[in-house]
């Protein structure tokens, strides 16, 4: 009965993983710790950047956990075994199918497969870290609400971008006397 538990906790951590990345790629990604992140935002060439270094921590913690419950401390291995799980299917989906990083091209034409892939595109529409969209890398909000979003933020933008044109403009007018 304990496989069950065990099997169990690492797919609760596989869940928990989902939650955690998509709140530190928003919050922490996107904020402080944008210097790494940008780099994934950014045109680069070759297989590495620097924002692979989140993996690396993840992967150090993972080996930590693993380590220590496979010293005794229960259930801390089934819980670095779901990091683990939930880091390969992050390489899979988020580093090969959508950012192509395989030595094969396949892009998705229909289901869940193509929302991850759009939604995760949508996010790559902007520029810079702010006003992006979708966050998760295993789930996807529907399509239709991420470019209702970034519509409505463009919208704000170009208000904005042509009220400062317009008192750029009257700025630059002679003064009527």
């Amino acid at each position: 009965m304990l496989w069950f538990w065990n099997a169990l906790i690492v797919l609760l951590t596989v869940a928990a993983m989902e939650i955690a990345a998509a709140l530190s790629h928003k919050y922490i990604m996107h904020g402080w710790g944008w210097g790494w992140h940008r780099s994934h935002h950014e045109p680069h060439s070759g297989w590495f950047e620097v924002n692979d270094l989140y993996a690396v921590v993840f992967a150090i913690v993972a080996i930590i956990l693993i380590y220590l419950g496979s010293r005794g401390v229960w259930p801390l291995q089934w819980i670095g075994a779901g990091m683990t799980l939930y880091g390969v299917l992050y390489f899979i989906v988020h580093d090969g199918l959508v950012h192509q990083r395989w030595p094969f091209k396949y892009i998705p034409r229909r289901g869940y497969f193509k929302r991850l892939y759009m939604a995760h595109r949508l996010h790559h529409a902007v520029r810079g870290k702010e006003h992006c969209v979708s966050f998760g890398f295993l789930y996807a909000p529907p399509l239709s609400k991420l470019q209702a979003t970034l519509r409505q933020h463009h919208g704000r933008k170009a208000n904005a971008d042509a009220a400062t044109a317009r008192q750029d403009a009257a700025a630059k007018r002679p003064p009527e006397i």
